[in-house]
């Protein structure tokens, strides 16, 4: 069987969470938000995970989260950089021998193992996915004064989350190569952008759930709190 890893990014501030407690530990249903995340990916059929953290949050981690908690697919817990990008590199690096890898923001915390393992088959089939769900909001393009330009059809439109899965090889030449310049590096916001631009391969877009929101802000914390007790049948 080819092996599947996945890199959790828990390097992010969460500067609009208003907190001086960084979002990824903040309490969410009584135990951290990163632990949520960390337990559908050791539930699901993954068979390792590289936990990517903020600067000097290594050791923090490594107690707090991974032995507390007992988490037994986490093989590296490695500290990521300034921008995006920067932590799935330093993730990448740091993957065992794995054919695939599924790329997930440790806050989204309503992640289920069932859209884990179907990022992982996307994968195998397709060699680049991304989990996404279509949009249900009319959407607007502005103007440089804030006012209405266009319209696009909501029909084409998708919402996208994480994991987004790929094959190792072909993500990590396509990170390999957006490292090489910055100009390459302006404007990348998620890893299927850096496999569009810095390769040829099509990026597949397969339904996950209008449930795996990314929490941002602290009301998102309690839409997350209702969505987590549903999946773990909590009341």
């Amino acid at each position: 069987m080819e092996r599947t890893a996945a890199v959790v990014l828990a390097a992010g501030k969460g500067s609009r969470m208003e907190s001086t407690i960084h979002k990824q530990y903040m309490e969410l249903c009584g135990r951290p938000l990163l632990y949520h995340t960390l337990r559908a990916f050791e539930e699901s059929s993954v068979d390792e995970v590289v936990l990517v953290t903020g600067p000097g949050e290594v050791s923090f981690c490594r107690t707090e989260i991974v032995d507390r908690y007992g988490f037994r697919k986490i093989t590296d817990v490695t500290e990521g950089g300034k921008e995006r990008y920067h932590s799935v590199y330093a993730g990448l690096k740091a993957v065992k021998n794995c054919a695939y890898v599924l790329i997930h923001d440790g806050a989204r915390p309503c992640v289920t193992k069932e859209i884990i393992d179907t990022s992982k088959a996307g994968a195998m089939k397709y060699g680049a996915c991304v989990i996404g769900m279509p949009v249900k909001d009319t959407i607007k393009i502005s103007d440089e004064n804030g006012y209405a330009a266009s319209t696009p059809d909501r029909a084409s439109l998708w919402q996208i989350q994480t994991p987004q899965a790929f094959r190792y090889d072909l993500v990590f030449k396509a990170y390999q190569r957006l490292m090489e310049s910055e100009c390459f590096q302006k404007g990348v916001t998620d890893d299927a952008m850096v496999v569009e631009s810095m390769t040829e391969e099509k990026v597949k877009l397969i339904k996950g759930d209008y449930t795996n929101i990314k929490v941002t802000t602290p009301e998102d914390l309690e839409i997350a709190s209702v969505f987590l007790n549903r999946i773990y049948g909590k009341k």
